[in-house]
């Protein structure tokens, strides 16, 4: 078994559609933005992650940034691939100079088609991996969130990535019922950006609007410990010159609260589709909160208003899924049943 691991080494990754995780060998190596810049005229990959991020909405016509993933599946098949193997060579790995082959799991939104599937698998095969293996997120958070998933006992999780929100109940080791919606990070970031031209006349870039998220990001109007106001810098859409204004956490919370009804409503269609008996487990276990959007101000107590329900959010929400896929993959056998090799 000892030299079966000296040629086999494992890497988990949570490919999101905002940040991409990698577990080596139980540890986590890699947590980058899933970023690519390429050279327009050869196509090849100049930066990945944080160095592309730097160049996102400042390049020149020679230079684009790609966000190879869309709604937590592959858009962009080559430069998914790229993002992979780039991030792969950042992991300090043993036996660098044999190369050993690499055993690989990724963690895929619940409501994935088959060729969607497909496409993360190859890209993962293509970036060196011999055996790939694919588990539900939902599936993956519940484990890294430390819940015994081979239990008889219902648990809900929600985990709301860049992409999409992933709504499931867990019990023996499967998911019961689940509801995916493409409204997540990424959409309440969208919603800041057009909040700051309609409101304010002011044209802000993503990567702005996502500062602003985490700064000042609120899914409630009044909090017990809000945070100071924050300086935004802009483009003046009448003047056409540089400005900056103050926002604070209500104006962004209702620029939110669209979006936030939407999880809500995803939640409550989820809750209605659970059998009696895995209510009435989930009435005394409460909701799991996990992935970034689990770090919005007020969004678990928002949401234990409106479901009624205990709302727990995860140690490390932005981690629990890779967590919950280095689990898995250290112990595939035990887990073979979730994954599809």
């Amino acid at each position: 078994m000892g030299l079966f691991n000296f040629f086999m080494q494992e890497i988990a990754i949570d490919l999101g559609t905002a940040n991409t995780v990698i577990y080596y060998e139980g540890e986590p190596m890699v947590d980058e933005p899933s970023i690519v810049a390429k050279d327009r005229r050869s196509d090849k990959t100049v930066a990945i992650g944080r160095q592309a991020q730097k160049m996102h909405g400042k390049t020149h016509k020679n230079i684009e940034t790609i966000r190879p993933l869309k709604d937590g599946v592959i858009a962009d098949f080559q430069s998914a691939e790229d993002m992979i193997k780039g991030m792969i060579r950042m992991i300090k790995r043993k036996h660098n100079w044999f190369n050993p082959s690499l055993r690989m799991v990724i963690c895929i939104p619940s409501g994935i088609t088959e060729v969607e599937k497909r496409a993360v698998k190859d890209s993962a095969e293509h970036a060196g991996g011999k055996e790939v293996y694919l588990i539900h997120e939902p599936m993956a958070a519940a484990i890294g969130i430390g819940i015994d998933v081979d239990e008889p006992m219902g648990n809900m999780v929600i985990d709301i990535g860049g992409g999409t929100s992933e709504i499931a109940v867990i019990a023996l080791g499967g998911i019961v019922t689940d509801t995916n919606i493409r409204v997540a990070g990424d959409e309440l970031t969208n919603d800041i950006e057009e909040y700051m031209k309609r409101q304010h006349n002011i044209l802000i870039g993503e990567r702005t609007a996502e500062t602003i998220k985490i700064e000042v990001g609120s899914a409630l109007t009044e909090l017990e410990n809000p945070p100071e106001e924050y300086a935004v810098q802009g483009r003046d859409l009448v003047s056409g010159i540089p400005k900056e204004i103050m926002v604070n956490y209500s104006e962004i919370a209702r620029a939110l609260d669209k979006s936030i009804t939407k999880i809500e409503a995803a939640i409550l269609k989820c809750l209605e589709n659970t059998p009696p008996e895995l209510s009435a487990d989930i009435l005394k276990s409460g909701i799991y909160l996990a992935g970034g959007g689990a770090l919005l101000r007020g969004l678990d107590k928002r949401i234990s208003d409106k479901t009624q329900l205990p709302v727990h959010v995860a140690d490390e929400p932005l981690r629990a899924v890779a967590r919950g896929t280095a689990i898995a993959l250290k112990n595939v056998d035990r887990f073979t049943f979730l994954m599809t090799a």
